[in-house]
């Protein structure tokens, strides 16, 4: 292992390579349609790896497993027999709350359906709800959720949990009832809730957009009872919350505030405020935070390094990257599938095809197998590049080698395609993508109907849109539309 002194001359060689990277390729998109900028791969393992765990299960086992022992609860035909019935439940409730008006009272039939409380069934409920959201019923939604919230809370053996606070504090925030959803959180810390990074979430992503970011931010750091314990002191927990919902001024602010505190960072610490600092574009400060990282005896690690991968790929220095690729294996962290994917989804909005390609076959002569995302942003490369021959290869490759497309993988094959006027391919590879079990997103349809449109084939468009029908899916996109884009 190399000495403190050796990690800070290294860490010094790395910034001089890192000198020419230009600010230019900070809000670099491709298609110009809002997908995100490539560092969202980065951003995505440090949230993914972070991730807390809040999710409710049945707080009882039903009477006729318990009747018969422990054993049986462990079949897997009791379990799936006991989630369906909370679902059935689940639905009973939600169509007694939709006939909520004058002259029908809800709580009493709520009463007459005598089912048994729990928390999943409390879960599927507000989810039920949470998921049928819009412009036009977001005010009928939140009464209605909590009307459901306070009578399920009066039930007998059960008691709400900090999760079925947070569902029903999300349903608030997208009804714009933010007066109800901080009333929640003083409900939950009298009755002596934790409040988690996910309530922090929630009440930053609400109160990021009405400008009262900060003073979110300002009474979590005062809190006591702020409680995340992945972390070390919930000062991290903020700033990972903080980079979660892309909020990169307040971090470098809540940073000096942990100072001032006398709390000294640690690798997850900078690896957050690096993170930040390139997002901002302020590549000097990023180097400075890199030197001193190893001035005060952090050795990057899997993060870290992806992090400088992804610099150094949309920067186009592939031979910057190469020697810290090198460096990896030295120090024993041999690069995995996830580095060489980030570095070449950096060279590949770079425009440097070549080295994307020198790389894909790096990866493969160190034992690293290509998985999806890889081919994905390999083959997304060459749909922006205009190559759409060679996007076919290795789409052809990954499919011969055992890698299943994803639904991210045939929306840039079906862009590729109408971009090049091969319409019928494009609709022939939507039946393809479902008869293989995948199935198509919003953005995948979007894409194949403006286009269609945009080539005059409406027939072609409207057949698109008829088929969405038939699949259940135009309901819930057209209120995704009418919530997200006439609001």
């Amino acid at each position: 292992m190399y000495s403190i002194a050796a990690r800070g001359q290294w860490l010094v060689q790395c910034l001089s390579c890192f000198s020419g990277v230009a600010r230019s390729f900070c809000s670099r998109t491709y298609f110009g349609d809002g997908v995100d900028d490539g560092f969202m791969s980065v951003e995505g393992l440090l949230n993914g790896d972070w991730k807390s765990q809040e999710i409710d299960f049945p707080d009882a086992k039903p009477e006729s497993e318990n009747s018969r022992g422990g054993h049986s609860w462990g079949n897997f035909n009791g379990r799936r027999s006991f989630f369906g019935n909370v679902r059935g439940d689940a639905e009973k409730v939600i169509v007694i709350l939709q006939q909520e008006g004058p002259g029908y009272d809800a709580k009493a039939a709520l009463n007459d359906l005598q089912i048994r409380v729990s928390g999943l069934l409390v879960r599927e409920v507000l989810l039920g709800i949470l998921r049928t959201i819009n412009c036009a019923n977001k005010t009928r939604c939140a009464k209605l959720a909590y009307k459901f919230f306070v009578w399920s809370g009066q039930q007998e053996n059960y008691r709400h949990t900090a999760n079925s606070y947070h569902l029903i504090m999300k349903i608030f925030a997208d009804s714009e009832e933010f007066k109800a959803m901080w009333r929640l959180v003083d409900e939950m810390i009298e009755k002596g809730y934790p409040t988690t990074a996910r309530t922090f979430n929630i009440l930053i992503c609400t109160c990021g957009e009405a400008g009262l970011a900060k003073r979110v931010v300002e009474r979590f750091i005062k809190s006591k009872t702020f409680n995340y314990r992945p972390f070390k002191h919930s000062f991290n927990a903020i700033l990972h919350s903080l980079l979660v919902v892309s909020q990169y001024k307040l971090i470098e602010w809540v940073y000096q505030q942990m100072l001032i505190e006398c709390h000294s960072p640690d690798i997850l610490t900078y690896n957050i405020l690096m993170c930040a600092k390139f997002r901002l574009g302020k590549l000097d400060q990023f180097h400075r935070l890199l030197d001193e990282m190893g001035r005060s005896g952090f050795s990057p690690d899997f993060h870290t390094f992806n992090i400088l991968l992804h610099v150094l790929g949309k920067g186009d220095k592939p031979l910057a990257a190469l020697n810290l690729l090198n460096h990896m294996k030295e120090v024993g962290c041999d690069p995995s599938v996830l580095h060489f994917t980030t570095l070449i989804d950096g060279l590949s909005r770079a425009g440097n095809l070549d080295a994307c390609n020198y790389f894909f076959d790096e990866m493969n002569k160190h034992g690293c197998t290509p998985d999806v995302v890889c081919y994905t942003v390999m083959i997304t490369g060459y749909i922006v590049a205009g190559e759409l021959e060679k996007a076919e290869e290795l789409f052809d490759e990954m499919i011969t080698r055992g890698q299943l497309p994803n639904v991210f993988t045939y929306n840039s094959m079906i862009r590729g395609l109408c971009m090049a006027g091969r319409f019928d391919k494009a609709c022939l590879m939507l039946k393809e993508m479902e008869f293989r079990g995948c199935n198509p997103n919003f953005l995948l349809y979007s894409t194949l109907v403006s286009n269609l449109r945009n080539a005059g084939k409406l027939s072609e468009a409207h057949e698109v849109i008829r088929h969405m029908v038939e699949k259940g899916q135009y309901i819930h996109l057209v209120s995704k539309i009418k919530g997200y884009r006439r609001c």
